[in-house]
């Protein structure tokens, strides 16, 4: 009996044994595939983000907005664009130099050695009566302009510097566009003449190739004036020894005194001038006045003697 009982006994143990290892196994087993899960996902969300940053920073960096795709090519273009543009440059500067004429001269230096060149200059010697002067006609490259201005500048205290932009592109294109046009046409015409075989065609070819070849003359000569205009910017330079910029104000008793003595002078000069001007006309007008009122006085003692 006590055989049988020990017996049973571990009959009943195996079962819940066994039943204990194998929920402890598929606990293991649930437990790991979780970790799994979360490893997976965790990798994924980082591949994710690290794509969406590369792909943000390399929309960044091609200078597109976020969900907006740059078309191939759109930024050549534009670029192209630009440089395909024909811009004529003018402008003014005026400057007030030391010596005028020695600013002229290193003017002119500095213009040549960009590449440029002085279409025109007038000079006006200091005398007793006027300032000295110089007033130039400059062509400056394009590509120079700013640095040579720069330069410019150096010369003298700058009164002012305008600069004005013209775009000519479409009058370009459309010269361009009637240079080709006429140059086929000449072509055409030299064929024909080369097959013309009566001499009437001949004379009319040649009257209707003349008046073609001039007008094609006409439009290359407008173009290259055109060009030089573009690649030349023109840029009239004044330079003035004194009167162009405005003295300071007096900062103090003496230099007040000074200004005050100045404008005395210069005003009396004004008036000493204003009156010798004035002066011959007075004269006359009082030898006229002089002549009226002795043929009124003449007059008068004639009407009292009768």
């Amino acid at each position: 009996m006590s055989y049988s009982t020990e017996t049973d006994g571990t009959a009943a143990t195996g079962p819940q044994q066994r039943h204990g290892r194998l929920t402890g196994r598929i606990g293991a087993t649930a437990v790991l595939a979780l970790a799994a899960l979360l490893l997976a996902g965790c990798t994924a969300s980082g591949s994710n983000s690290a794509t969406d940053s590369g792909v943000r920073s390399e929309s960044m960096d091609a200078g597109t907005v976020p969900g907006e795709m740059a078309a191939p090519g759109e930024a050549v273009a534009g670029d192209a664009a630009i440089a395909d543009r024909s811009v004529i440059t003018t402008g003014s500067v005026s400057l007030t130099v030391a010596d005028p004429i020695r600013s002229a001269e290193d003017a002119a230096t500095i213009v040549e050695e960009a590449g440029g060149r002085v279409d025109s200059r007038t000079e006006t010697p200091e005398t007793e009566n006027q300032s000295a002067s110089a007033n130039l006609s400059l062509r400056i490259p394009i590509g120079d302009l700013d640095r040579t201005l720069d330069a410019l500048r150096a010369l003298g205290t700058v009164n002012y510097v305008s600069l004005n932009a013209s775009d000519v592109t479409q009058q370009s294109q459309d010269l361009d566009a009637r240079i080709t046009s006429l140059t086929t046409s000449v072509d055409r015409l030299l064929a024909l003449m080369a097959q013309a075989t009566t001499t009437t065609d001949l004379i009319a070819i040649e009257g209707e190739l003349s008046a073609r070849q001039a007008e094609l003359e006409g439009m290359k000569s407008q173009r290259d004036y055109l060009t030089d205009q573009v690649e030349y910017s023109t840029i009239a330079l004044d330079l003035y020894s004194t009167g162009t910029v405005a003295p300071g104000a007096p900062d103090n008793f003496w230099t007040g005194i000074v200004a005050g003595w100045t404008t005395l002078v210069t005003a009396l000069g004004a008036l000493l001038v204003g009156i010798g001007f004035a002066l011959p006309w007075l004269a006359i007008v009082a030898v006229a006045g002089g002549i009226v009122v002795l043929i009124v006085r003449l007059a008068t003692r004639k009407g009292k003697a009768t």
